[in-house]
């Protein structure tokens, strides 16, 4: 398996409220979705992890560098294998 990590600055707390409903309705149609966790760690920062079955899968997910969500701004995009899950 592996995920796509994404971490966000907060800049409008509703906006992003209101567009995390569409980030997560279309992540979970994605192929090979196993699942996702979108968290926020404070009021202006947050983090998501969507894990895949495969490589190839999580890449074909992952936004390209540079683009933002409704309310937030993407500091941080990567791809990982995940090594254990519980």
């Amino acid at each position: 398996m592996h995920a796509v990590v994404i971490n966000v600055t907060i800049d409008d707390r509703d906006a992003a409220q209101q567009g995390l409903e569409q980030v997560v309705a279309g992540v979970k149609q994605a192929p090979g979705f196993v699942a996702g966790y979108w968290i926020r760690l404070d009021d202006t920062h947050g983090t998501s992890i969507a894990v895949f079955g495969t490589e190839e899968q999580a890449a074909a997910t992952k936004p390209p560098a540079g683009t933002d969500a409704q309310g937030v701004r993407m500091t941080s995009i990567s791809v990982g294998e995940v090594l254990a899950s519980a």
